[in-house]
């Protein structure tokens, strides 16, 4: 892969998606969005267009499909995880190739379904710390103080081409360890935004004691799945996270979109019972948000 200019294939041009595809194509490379067949019509006529307070307000041109039709240097995959299975329908196997393919999935399941799907790429796990949103069809807002992600890989033309365009990038070693990092975070940060239906300021002030129990029952679990995650260097990454932040889960159960609950918050409890670790405060947590979003249906 060359970083003076590079073919990436972006599968599912969202908050994430988008974002990540616009500062690429601003960078310079050819970007090519595989979404729906009214995203993609959007796309054409009038780009990608990002409003940031981080990288400003701007438009790009991008190439758009419903389906992947020739060999690119990389696919990011950026759909949710209640999409990706119908979602992978636009992307042959025998079209990608040998292609690089980075999950910016919540989670940790979606890692094997992917390398049985393409089992001729090289699949690498990717995490991305970011609060962006898809406002309409190619319309995204980028709405925290950062945009940061984690490969598990050393792709060092991939991690060039990504800082060039801005992004903050970090490698790590150990897959599995990124992995819950991320999701010893994301769980608590999701479920309790979306119960209480309120920004993260308000669940560290108004449902601390909440917090602190949910938070030392999911340490407990990433420790035991081999990653040492701490309760007290996630309260302090709590604490120091802007109080507006609020979850995507939290504005799909708003909208009445499907929530990645089980990918969330079922992959803690999955790997709760696996390691023998009572979660019984991010139980309740995950059966109340999946009772308000059957009362919403």
């Amino acid at each position: 892969m060359s970083t003076s200019r590079t073919t990436v294939a972006v599968l599912g041009p969202g908050g994430v998606g988008g974002l990540v595809g616009a500062l690429l194509a601003r960078a310079g490379h050819r970007v090519v969005c595989l979404a729906g067949e009214q995203t993609v019509a959007v796309l054409r006529q009038d780009g990608l267009r990002v409003d940031s307070n981080r990288y400003g307000e701007f438009t790009v041109a991008v190439e758009s499909d419903t389906e992947l039709r020739e060999p690119v240097d990389a696919v990011f995959v950026t759909v949710k995880q209640t999409a990706l299975a119908e979602a992978l329908d636009r992307i042959p196997a025998e079209v990608l190739g040998t292609a690089a393919v980075v999950p910016l999935l919540n989670g940790i399941d979606h890692l094997a379904v992917l390398r049985e799907r393409f089992p001729s790429a090289r699949v690498v796990a990717g995490t991305i710390r970011v609060e962006a949103t898809r406002t309409a069809p190619g319309r995204i807002a980028h709405t925290s103080p950062f945009a940061d992600l984690e490969l598990a890989a050393p792709l060092e033309d991939l991690v060039e081409l990504l800082r060039q365009a801005g992004l903050g990038v970090t490698v790590r070693e150990d897959e599995s360890a990124m992995l819950w990092d991320k999701l010893a975070f994301l769980a608590p940060f999701a479920l309790l935004t979306t119960r209480h239906q309120s920004d993260v300021g308000a669940v560290r002030d108004r449902h601390r004691p909440e917090l602190l129990t949910v938070l030392d029952e999911i340490a407990a679990v990433a420790l035991a799945a081999g990653t040492p995650v701490s309760a007290e260097g996630l309260l302090s990454f709590f604490d120091r996270v802007p109080a507006t932040m609020r979850s995507s889960m939290q504005r799909d159960a708003e909208a009445g979109r499907p929530l990645e609950l089980d990918a969330i918050g079922g992959a803690v409890l999955r790997a709760g019972a696996a390691h023998g670790i009572a979660v019984p405060a991010t139980a309740r947590l995950v059966a109340e948000v999946a009772q308000s979003a059957q009362r919403v249906a």
